[in-house]
C-alpha cells in the first residue's frame, strides 16, 4: 500500500503512537445520550444508550498524519414490528447524525477532537429519521421508545389522509441520512454516502449541504444521477462503503449487498456492485465484486490507486460465539472487472431502470439463475481479490460489525467497528448490546501492522 502520511503534520507523533496501540485495539470515548430504558435481557436494571456510535465509516485526515474522522449512521435504532407496520426503534428520534474528528495520541489513547453536526444546506439539523417513499424510502415506519408512531406533531393521534383537515402524518426527513461511508477531501469538505437512498452527500467543513448524488432523477437537489437501480437496494443495506481517488476526482461506492433489483427474492446472493463517478465529467462506471458467502457485507472500501483499493467483507457472526466468522480485508483491482456501463455483447441491453439485462434478466436475476458463469459467458468478469489481512485470526477481533478502514502507510491499516450506540434488540426488546457477558460492545480502534503477517 502507499504511504499516505508522508508530507503531513505529526508523523512523529503518530510513530510513536502507533507502538502504544495494544493488540487488543483502544476505545474510543463516549457520551451517555439515556439510560433510563428498562434492559430486557436484564429485569429490574437500565442500560446506557451510547454515543459511542461513531463506527460506521473512518478515514485518515488529509493533512494530519495522526487524526483521523469517523461517521454516525442515522442514531441509535433497532427493528420493530408495530400497529403501523415494520419498522424501527429510535429512542432518541431527535438524534444528528454526525462526524467526529479524532486523535490518536503518543500513549495510544484515542480523543474527540470535533463533532461536526450534518446539516441541511439551510443549516439546519438533520435527522436520521426514514425518507419519503420518493426518494428512497421503503416503508419504515419510526417508532419512539414506547413503541408509538414518530409523528409530525406528537401532540395529535396518527392520521395519514392528507386531504383531512386533522391531516398528521408519520415524522418523514427527506434530508435524513443512514450514514456509512466517508471521504474527507483536501479542501474541509466530506462526501457521506448512506443506506436510504442510497445518497451521497456533499457537506462543508462545518457540516452543511452543498451538494447530492443519488438515483433519482426528479430530485431536485442532484447534480449527478446515479445509475437508477441503485434505488433497488436491500434496505439497511445500500452504499456501505465511499472512497475517492488520489487526485480526488473520483467517488468509488461499494453496495453492502446484493441489491433487489428488481426483487426481494434476489437479495440473499454473493454478487455487489461498485460505481464510480467522476465528480468533474459526471462519467459512471460500475463493476461487481464476488463475495465469499452469500449476503455477506461489503463495509468500507479505501482508495490506494485509481485502480485499486482495499475493502472489508464480513458476516454477521459474533467471534467469541461462532469461531469461525468472517471478517476479511482484501485488496481489489478494477481494471480486472468489466464495466457494466460499457458491456456490448449480443443479447445485452442498457435499461434505464434496471441496468445491464442480460437476456433479458438483471445481473442479480442472471446471477441467480446461472451463477457467474452466466456472466462470464457474456465477457462479464468481477474484480480480481487478495487478502490482506483475516481480523479474526489476526487480532481476535470479537465484534459483529467492522466498518471503518484507515490506511495509515504502506504496511498499517486502522480498523474500527460499528458499537450500534451499545444497544441491541432481541424480537423488538431494547436491551445493551454485550460482547461477552461482561463486556459493553464499545467502538475500539484496532492497529495492524501488515508487515507482520
Amino acid at each position: 500500500m502507499p504511504a499516505f502520511a508522508g508530507g503531513k503534520q505529526n508523523t512523529d507523533v503518530l510513530e510513536k503512537a502507533l507502538k502504544n496501540v495494544p493488540k487488543e485495539g483502544v476505545l474510543l470515548p463516549y457520551t451517555v445520550l439515556r439510560d433510563d430504558l428498562p434492559d430486557t435481557q436484564k429485569p429490574g436494571q437500565t442500560f446506557e444508550i451510547r454515543n459511542g456510535g461513531f463506527g460506521s465509516s473512518m478515514t485518515a485526515h488529509p493533512t494530519v498524519a495522526n487524526q483521523f474522522y469517523a461517521l454516525t449512521d442515522r442514531g441509535p435504532n433497532a427493528s420493530y414490528k408495530g400497529k403501523y407496520g415494520n419498522g424501527k426503534v429510535f429512542p432518541t428520534p431527535e438524534y444528528t447524525p454526525r462526524i467526529g474528528r479524532f486523535e490518536l495520541r503518543e500513549d495510544g489513547s484515542v480523543s474527540l477532537i470535533k463533532t461536526i453536526l450534518l446539516r441541511r444546506p439551510d443549516g439546519t439539523p438533520i435527522s436520521g429519521l426514514p425518507n419519503s417513499s420518493d426518494l428512497g424510502g421503503t416503508g419504515e415506519t419510526p417508532y419512539d421508545a414506547e413503541g408509538n408512531p414518530i409523528l409530525a406533531d406528537s401532540s395529535k393521534p396518527f392520521n395519514d389522509d392528507a386531504a383531512s383537515t386533522d391531516y398528521n402524518p408519520l415524522r418523514l426527513d427527506d434530508f435524513g441520512l443512514d450514514g456509512e461511508g466517508l471521504v474527507a477531501l483536501s479542501d474541509g469538505t466530506f462526501w457521506v454516502s448512506d443506506e436510504y437512498g442510497p445518497h451521497i452527500v456533499h457537506f462543508d467543513a462545518e457540516g452543511r449541504e452543498i451538494g447530492r448524488i443519488n438515483p433519482f432523477s426528479n430530485d431536485t437537489r442532484t447534480r449527478i444521477n446515479l445509475p437508477a437501480e441503485f434505488a433497488n437496494r436491500r434496505p439497511n443495506r445500500g452504499m456501505e462503503g465511499l472512497a475517492v481517488t488520489p487526485d480526488e476526482t473520483t467517488l468509488v461506492g461499494i453496495m453492502q449487498s446484493t441489491m433487489r433489483n428488481p426483487s426481494k427474492d434476489l437479495q440473499k446472493q454473493d454478487v455487489t456492485r461498485i460505481v464510480t463517478v467522476n465528480l468533474k465529467s459526471g462519467a459512471i462506471a460500475q463493476y461487481l465484486y464476488k463475495q465469499e458467502k452469500p449476503a455477506n457485507s461489503n463495509s468500507e472500501i479505501v482508495a490506494l490507486s485509481d485502480t485499486v483499493f482495499i475493502v472489508d467483507e464480513r458476516d454477521g457472526g459474533f467471534a467469541l460465539q461462532k469461531p469461525d466468522a468472517q471478517k476479511h480485508i482484501y485488496r481489489i483491482d478494477l481494471s480486472t472487472g468489466t464495466n457494466l456501463e460499457a458491456v456490448t455483447a449480443a443479447g445485452t441491453i442498457q435499461d434505464e431502470t434496471l441496468g445491464l439485462l442480460i437476456d433479458g434478466k438483471t445481473v442479480e436475476q442472471a446471477v441467480k439463475d446461472g451463477g457467474w458463469d452466466a456472466l462470464a459467458a457474456k465477457g462479464i468478469e468481477p474484480v480480481q481479490k487478495s487478502l490482506v489481512v483475516d481480523m479474526v485470526k489476526t487480532v481476535g477481533y470479537p465484534h459483529d460489525k467492522m466498518e471503518g478502514l484507515w490506511v495509515i502507510n504502506d504496511h498499517t491499516l486502522g480498523v474500527l467497528n460499528d458499537d450500534d450506540f451499545a444497544l441491541w434488540a432481541t424480537d423488538g426488546k431494547l436491551h445493551q448490546k454485550y460482547l461477552d457477558a461482561g463486556t459493553i460492545d464499545g467502538n475500539t480502534l484496532y492497529i495492524v501492522d501488515l508487515s507482520a503477517e
